[in-house]
């Protein structure tokens, strides 16, 4: 039996797990070291496709060495377009035969471990991309979302982020938030599913 809940990582991707069927094309926002790319590449496959984003050439090159060392290990990947941009220009830079049939489209906002942390999303560009997430998704499509609000600037992200879903139209998707409520400055997952 397990001693606590998931972290808010592990929870955002046991979302997309459950959404996401092989072949589907699915978006990471925020590459960053890779981790979230990998894991849409194996779960896509390799009939699937991945659109991988970060403004930061150092992520997309320890993001290639990362899908490199899984391909060597056998691992069956999706083909992955890694792609030195921000997530506010998805809209125009995913192909347009993909737009309305993404499975799913993850963020982990904030800065790139191990780099600079004054290099950060940015709370109007976040929005401009959450908008065109919105409309990428496939009806049950799914949009993660993992805020931070304990760095310079986090805080505000946060809160805009979490204001812009709480007004989304019912209709149109529905949205939760995950937190563990002891912790304010920790990570929090707002998930989006698209109706």
């Amino acid at each position: 039996m397990s001693a606590g809940f998931l972290s808010v990582l592990s929870q955002a991707q046991r979302y997309v797990t459950e959404r996401v069927q092989g072949g589907e094309p699915v978006i990471d926002a925020t590459t960053g070291n890779g981790v979230d790319t990998l894991f849409l590449a194996k779960l896509s496959g390799p009939r699937g496709a991945v659109f991988a984003f970060d403004v930061q050439a150092a992520a997309l090159e320890r993001t290639r060495a990362r899908l490199a060392n899984a391909a060597s290990a056998g691992e069956r990947l999706a083909r992955v377009e890694l792609l030195l941009a921000g997530h506010e220009e998805m809209n125009t830079l995913v192909p347009s035969e993909y737009h309305g049939r993404i499975a799913a489209i993850m963020f982990n906002l904030g800065y790139l471990p191990g780099a600079d942390r004054r290099l950060t999303t940015k709370t109007d560009t976040t929005l401009i991309a959450l908008v065109s997430a919105l409309m990428l998704l496939r009806g049950g499509g799914l949009l993660t979302i993992v805020v931070y609000p304990g760095h310079e600037g986090g805080d505000a992200e946060a809160s805009a982020v979490e204001q812009w879903a709480s007004t989304i139209p019912p209709m149109i998707a529905q949205c939760v938030v995950y937190r563990f409520p002891q912790k304010n400055a920790s990570p929090y997952l707002i998930a989006i599913v698209k109706k």
